[in-house]
């Protein structure tokens, strides 16, 4: 009785990890598919910058000093925008933010 409850417990488990991963791989994708919509024309692919971008100072996001920045001034920037930047905060969802912001870390050097 007391094996049959662990490895129903061990299956279980594993389902929810398995399950958790997947959300975590969608949540991941779909950051990135909105990180290639609104960013990449100036902030590059990569991060890097785009030639437009570099030209109209957008930051390079692979660098040390954004990588630096708070998930909290990252937030800021993309929702209220700043210089050059338009502002998204109207247009994407708190949560579309939050998974840049985190798409962004994956970008650094």
């Amino acid at each position: 009785m007391k094996t049959t409850r662990i490895q129903l417990f061990a299956a279980v488990t594993a389902v929810a990890v398995m399950f958790l991963l997947s959300l975590s791989a969608h949540a991941q994708s779909a950051s990135e598919t909105l990180y290639k919509g609104k960013c990449a024309a100036c902030h590059g692919t990569d991060g890097t910058g785009s030639a437009m971008g570099t030209k109209m100072g957008a930051h390079d996001f692979t660098s040390a000093a954004v990588q630096r920045m708070s998930d909290a001034e990252l937030t800021d920037t993309i929702t209220n925008g700043k210089n050059k930047m338009p502002k998204y905060g109207s247009s994407l969802k708190p949560d579309d933010i939050k998974g840049l912001v985190a798409y962004i870390r994956t970008l650094k050097k």
